[in-house]
């Protein structure tokens, strides 16, 4: 589906954020401590100072005891105003070695963004309330991260829908060989207790077997979600109609380039592959 292209194209756009040094020293610089304290006041900034509840609500996948350590200590070292702006300039000069003229694809994300709607996609929401800034690499960026959370927020709404909480969604991932759990676990938090508590509940349902794999119910499950956070992430793609495919020209490059820099690490936690 055009939509899911759409994703794949501009990811590693959007998550160069979480690997490139420029972003960590840009958490350090104003404060922050740590790379988790770093990613988690990062990401949720433009929702102000927010605590660790809603937090691990929004994230969604996040064991709620790692985001309590480092919410809502972030604030006390930095402003969400702060940690916002020195991101979004952070994130400019990791991309200026793989971008230049980038005119025509901002304005094509942003023709994409201007079609989301927000209703129920908080961080998204929140995100497109930001500024444009005038650095070009910046208003891509912020184009981009909008975009992905427009749709994380939205497959949010298909897993919950489909009776899931966060772990179990991911355990889904893993299940369908999307990732695996050594890659996966560390960067979400919840302690083996937690982790093979969720595994029963799967188990119980009959959508994971006993090797981990999905079951026949778990993949239509799967495709379920997976049809359904396509469907609420098609508006951006229906705006832009046979625009999209110029988009994808312009965007899949930087992309590329990003992940055979090493940037961008295949694979990682947000299950993107090279476009």
């Amino acid at each position: 589906m055009t939509a899911r292209r759409l994703w794949a194209a501009v990811e590693p756009l959007h998550a160069v954020v979480y690997f490139a040094p420029e972003t960590a020293e840009a958490a350090k610089r104003v404060g922050l401590r740590g790379y988790w304290m770093g990613y988690f006041a990062g990401r949720l900034a433009p929702l102000g100072p927010i605590g660790p509840e809603p937090a691990a609500a929004v994230l969604f996948g996040f064991a709620p005891a790692m985001v309590a350590r480092a919410l809502p200590d972030a604030w006390s070292f930095a402003s969400p105003e702060a940690v916002a702006g020195s991101r979004i300039e952070a994130v400019a000069s990791a991309l200026r070695p793989v971008a230049a003229d980038v005119g025509e694809l901002n304005e094509l994300l942003w023709r994409a963004v201007d079609a989301c709607e927000f209703g129920g996609r908080p961080l998204a929401a929140a995100w497109a309330a930001v500024p444009k800034p005038a650095d070009p690499l910046s208003r891509l960026w912020l184009a981009t991260t909008i975009l992905r959370e427009h749709r994380g927020d939205g497959h949010v709404l298909a897993a919950v829908h489909a009776g899931l909480g966060g772990l179990e969604t991911t355990l889904t991932h893993i299940g369908d060989g999307v990732i695996a759990r050594a890659d996966i676990q560390p960067h979400r938090g919840w302690p083996d207790a937690e982790w093979d508590a969720a595994v029963a509940r799967l188990r119980a349902r009959g959508l994971l077997g006993a090797d981990g794999r999905l079951t026949g119910a778990g993949r239509e499950l799967r495709r379920r979600i997976e049809a359904d956070t396509d469907r609420l992430a098609a508006a951006p793609v229906t705006a832009l109609g046979p625009d999209v495919e110029r988009l994808l020209e312009l965007a899949v490059p930087l992309s590329r380039a990003l992940i055979d820099r090493g940037v961008v690490p295949v694979p990682n936690p947000m299950g993107v592959a090279r476009p």
